[in-house]
């Protein structure tokens, strides 16, 4: 197994160095600003077919079970993408990486938009879930550009970009497909992550690399790292177990509520995305209190807050459809704060553990996390149409106490 080296790069502007952090390196607001869009859009077209799966199956003519293939696909691209794509960000310039990745993501959602059959739609599911990795060579940059002492912040102020990409997609795209159509959608979509490529092409940075390992080494350190790293192996862990609910919940929401007792259109479940907004918008504080008192506590308090959200979802099932909408709503809220409380959490635990490889300490944290969403979108749709809802929510809440408990089993992180 291959040892983890690093080189050091002089920095020149506009290069970036990623070797060191410096006091005087902060981003300016508007750079956090256009870091924390690029990931908001890029990663939102992983969640946009969610609220239509009702009108997509219709379209197609397929069964809501092969349906739910949709969104696995693209989680499972996306898994697939941060474990061969995202560790280049430490061989190569992380900003030409992510325009090359823009370009690719915008033919890819061009391609889902004039899909006309199952296969064809899969295909570009997962070419989507490819491409939108460059989410995740866009937090690294963001960790890389911070102070050590303001780095939770930073980290949060972009995953609440990122974040609102996830819960406002689904917002948008319930509302474009139920009153212009599902493919309509995608063309935005297509438009909207061109947009923002060439404001990214004008104003992100040049990265100076941080290691010269070869494609292959560099691939094979990823194990070295997890091998070597417990903080990383409990993160990534407690992460994917964490996210098997939170994309069970949302990969069948749309799908319940098309049914009985709520017979509701895409709009209705991409509404629910408001609601886990209020979540979202909680990530710079989360970073904040990781800086102030230390991420492990974070993280035992965010994968609380979701296993006690799905509880109380789950015992909206035996309630009237009105109580059970309004649980829904708080159960939402509730668990989409604990599980992005969790996240940009571990981002700061597995960010400061060697500075020279953070987007393979990235890779190996979002492989399980997208691993678990895979898993959980497929598993989903399983137990929606064996058991129903209850099914759903309950395993939503037996994983988040499991992230709990591995939370509860490790050290605490001391502060720097």
């Amino acid at each position: 197994m291959p040892s983890i080296q690093t080189t050091s790069a002089k920095t020149q502007s506009p290069q970036i160095g990623t070797s060191t952090d410096s006091q005087s390196q902060q981003p300016s607001s508007s750079l956090v600003l256009l870091l924390a869009s690029g990931a908001g859009l890029s990663v939102a077209s992983l969640y946009y077919s969610q609220p239509m799966l009702g009108t997509l199956a219709k379209d197609i003519g397929v069964s809501d079970v092969n349906i739910g293939f949709v969104p696995t696909l693209t989680q499972l691209g996306y898994a697939l993408g941060i474990l061969l794509l995202a560790p280049l960000g430490d061989r190569h310039d992380r900003r030409q990486i992510i325009l090359i990745k823009l370009a690719l993501l915008v033919l890819a959602l061009l391609a889902t938009a004039f899909s006309h059959s199952l296969d064809v739609l899969l295909v570009a599911s997962l070419a989507i879930g490819l491409t939108a990795t460059m989410a995740q060579d866009i937090v690294p940059a963001a960790a890389t550009l911070a102070h050590e002492s303001r780095r939770g912040k930073v980290v949060g102020t972009v995953m609440t970009g990122l974040l609102l990409g996830i819960l406002l997609s689904r917002v948008v795209s319930g509302f474009v497909a139920e009153r212009f159509g599902w493919r309509v959608m995608f063309v935005i979509a297509a438009v909207s992550v061109f947009g923002i490529g060439i404001a990214m092409w004008r104003g992100l940075p040049r990265f100076s690399p941080t290691t010269n390992l070869s494609y292959r080494a560099l691939l094979a350190s990823l194990l070295d790292l997890l091998r070597r790293h417990a903080r990383l192996r409990q993160a990534a862990l407690a992460q994917g177990v964490l996210s098997m609910g939170f994309s069970a919940f949302w990969s069948t929401l749309a799908v319940m509520l098309h049914g009985e007792p709520f017979h509701m259109g895409s709009a209705v479940a991409g509404a629910f995305g408001l609601a886990g907004a209020v979540g979202a918008l909680a990530a710079p504080v989360a970073g904040h209190l990781a800086d102030k008192r230390g991420p492990e506590m974070v993280t035992r308090l965010g994968t609380g807050l979701a296993a006690l959200s799905f509880a109380l979802m789950s015992i909206g099932s035996w309630c009237s459809p009105d109580t059970q909408l309004w649980l829904l709503i708080i159960g939402t809220i509730g668990f989409d704060l604990g599980v992005q409380m969790t996240l940009v959490a571990h981002q700061t635990i597995v960010y400061g553990i060697d500075t020279g490889a953070r987007s393979r300490l990235n890779a190996v944290l979002f492989v399980g996390m997208f691993i678990g969403m895979a898993i959980g979108a497929s598993a989903g749709s399983i137990l929606l149409a064996q058991w129903g809802w209850i099914a759903v929510t309950g395993m939503a809440a037996l994983t988040s106490l499991a992230a709990f408990a591995l939370r509860l089993k490790t050290t605490p992180v001391s502060k720097s």
